[in-house]
């Protein structure tokens, strides 16, 4: 009797190998390990060398930083020292004279000025002497800042405790007119029977000298305001009002393109 044979199991489908002979992946579904291995970005370490610059830099601007810090705090010091020692003071002034010999305005706009100021300065300091460069002087008006006249004192060492006299002649450019709106200002203040308000700027750079070191040149400008003139009518000159007068003294400090 013959035998008859089953077969043990289906049938293997023909799929394609791969290089080490198991079935290739397309015939099963992916598991869920492999599917997020798929989405997992790559891991990709970050470069030596950005870190190492990025802590160069840090270390440079902490650096930077300490010098500043070190250079402020012996600034700071020295300042302190030289005013324990010398007890520094700005210098003073004042308008101790103002006469007027002629003050017109002709009728093609032309000012015609003729002043002679005295202002006295100071010194207050014991051990500081001002060395002062030729120094720039101006007089406007209060109200409308118009240009009166200008003038210049030569320069002059200011010792220690001593009051200096110093003389100017302010004239105007009698060659440029007014404009029409200045003129017409200054025609209704120099009308006016309560005077003309005036102000004057000198402006000039000083170096102190201390025993034997010079410090650099600083510019400094003087406004004295408060001056009261009257219009002389016929050929005596006036003397104007300067009890009320007050100068103030100012640094111009110029840091680069910038003046303090």
């Amino acid at each position: 009797m013959a035998e008859r044979v089953y077969p043990s199991a289906k049938p293997i489908p023909n799929t394609a190998l791969n290089s080490t002979g198991a079935a290739a992946a397309s015939a099963f579904p992916a598991t869920k390990a492999q599917l997020y291995g798929a989405t997992r970005p790559a891991y990709r370490p970050s470069p030596l060398r950005k870190r190492s610059r990025r802590s160069l830099c840090c270390a440079c601007c902490l650096w930077i930083t300490l010098i500043i810090f070190i250079l402020l705090f012996l600034a700071a010091a020295a300042g302190a020292i030289v005013y324990v020692i010398y007890r520094p003071h700005r210098p003073t002034f004042a308008v101790s004279g103002f006469k007027i010999s002629s003050l017109n305005l002709t009728s093609n706009s032309h000012l015609i000025t003729n002043i002679n100021i005295n202002i006295t300065t100071k010194n207050p300091n014991k051990k500081l002497i001002y060395i002062y460069n030729p120094t720039a002087i101006s007089i406007t008006t209060v109200k409308d800042e118009i240009f009166i006249g200008n003038g210049s004192v030569p320069s002059f060492v200011h010792r220690t405790k001593n009051t200096t006299l110093l003389k100017a002649a302010i004239r105007s450019n009698s060659n440029q007119p007014l404009d029409d709106v200045s003129a017409s200002q200054l025609k209704s203040e120099l009308k006016s029977k309560k005077g003309l308000n005036l102000k004057i700027e000198l402006e000039t750079k000083v170096k102190v000298k201390m025993d034997g070191l010079k410090s650099p040149k600083v510019g400094i400008r003087v406004t004295c305001d408060g001056i009261k003139a009257t219009v002389p009518t016929g050929k005596t000159a006036t003397s104007a009002s300067v009890s009320n007068a007050k100068c103030e003294v100012d640094l111009r400090i110029k840091i680069w393109k910038w003046t303090f």
